[in-house]
């Protein structure tokens, strides 16, 4: 065991293909000022800016010519417009941010963050879903359970973690780490970025609503502190299934929904290319699920989005965990037991009231188009 000065600098990271320990090192590396790989719709003024600068900052190699001025205004003017744009965005511009391939996803999160993590693998029943990871690690001087869903980065990771779409095992192995969690008091963290769980024929022959239904009533008996954090996509009973906590935070970016917008679009207008329009009317944005009472804190994520400057995002979550955890251990565990359930038992309740009594015109006018 390490003596604490030597935890929480990043470091030792024990996890398998599709999720590679090195991932976060590559996002780190990808500098403020280097135009990215993967582009969204309204991000092509700022790229067209950032090309621009390239083009200056080669020219003023190959002159040997002073324009340093010149590439600073245009810094601060790409700062400026990305700034203005994200400041903007739409719910379906969020959610667009929110599956940004180059988004930093669990494991990149433990290697910045933590040390010594060691994946615990398997449900002891069926398999072992490399959708649904978890493990201890140390989040400087506290061992912490980390459980949470994994995308892949290539296609090889994808097929590995089947886009982040967990199987009744992944839920049923995410149980039994919490289980074990409770065992020797340990806080558990859980990480969430998937777009739901698996629908196919498999998870159906293995109970998939059975397993997210489980881990919803055994999460409100676990008698530790949970954090819970979507730091990507939030998709409906996927994310439900490792979502009951003491304290739900989400990043500024990041949705929480019942279903997909294209899902949504398909049923309510019979076309996905509503999308926009469902994103709109699920209310699915950070800002919509703090009024509602669904999260409990938004954290802010750097211009750009969190894979524009994944060091910073890593810092605020960071905080944001160590924070919340201090908290939750100062409460007993009764008392710890009684807010998450009444938290959870309070959501989705509203009143009814009588309508008032319609003007005799509205009823001659009711009357009339009744006949």
């Amino acid at each position: 065991m390490h003596p604490p000065a030597e935890r929480g600098s990043g470091g030792t990271v024990h996890a398998g293909a599709g999720g590679h320990p090195g991932s976060h090192h590559r996002l780190a590396r990808r500098g403020r000022n280097t135009v990215p790989s993967y582009i969204l719709p309204f991000e092509k003024p700022i790229l067209d800016l950032e090309k621009k600068l390239e083009d200056l900052r080669a020219f003023s190699q190959a002159q040997n010519i002073d324009v340093s001025l010149e590439i600073e205004r245009m810094q601060n003017k790409i700062t400026d417009m990305r700034r203005e744009v994200y400041q903007n965005l739409g719910a379906w511009d969020k959610v667009l941010v929110a599956r940004h391939p180059q988004r930093p996803y669990m494991l990149d999160y433990l290697a910045a963050m933590t040390t010594d993590f060691t994946e615990l693998h398997g449900d002891r029943l069926h398999a072992d879903d490399r959708a649904i990871l978890g493990g201890f690690a140390w989040l400087d001087d506290r061992r912490v359970m980390f459980i949470g869903t994994q995308k892949g980065r290539d296609t090889k990771g994808n097929l590995e973690r089947n886009f982040g779409c967990a199987y009744p095992e992944g839920y049923r192995k995410a149980l039994r780490l919490m289980r074990l969690a409770a065992k020797f008091k340990t806080p558990i963290v859980t990480l969430i970025d998937t777009p739901g769980a698996y629908p196919g024929i498999e998870s159906e022959e293995r109970h998939i609503a059975e397993a997210i239904a489980v881990n919803l009533r055994e999460m409100f008996r676990l008698p530790v502190p949970i954090v819970v954090t979507i730091i990507g996509e939030g998709g409906s009973g996927g994310a439900l299934g490792i979502g009951v906590g003491d304290r739900v935070l989400i990043l500024q970016y990041a949705y929480y929904s019942v279903i997909s917008p294209e899902g949504c679009a398909a049923i309510l207008w019979k076309n996905r290319s509503y999308a926009d329009r469902a994103a709109e009317a699920l209310k699915l944005t950070a800002p919509d699920l703090l009024k509602a009472g669904l999260v409990d804190e938004v954290l802010p994520e750097p211009p750009g989005g969190a894979h524009a400057d994944p060091a910073a995002m890593t810092a605020t979550l960071r905080e944001a965990l160590f924070r919340n955890l201090a908290e939750l251990d100062k409460v007993p565990v009764d008392e710890l037991l009684r807010r998450r359930y009444d938290k959870f038992r309070a959501m989705g309740v509203f009143g009814e009231e009588e309508a008032p009594p319609k003007s005799s015109d509205e009823s001659a006018e009711v009357e009339s188009e009744q006949a």
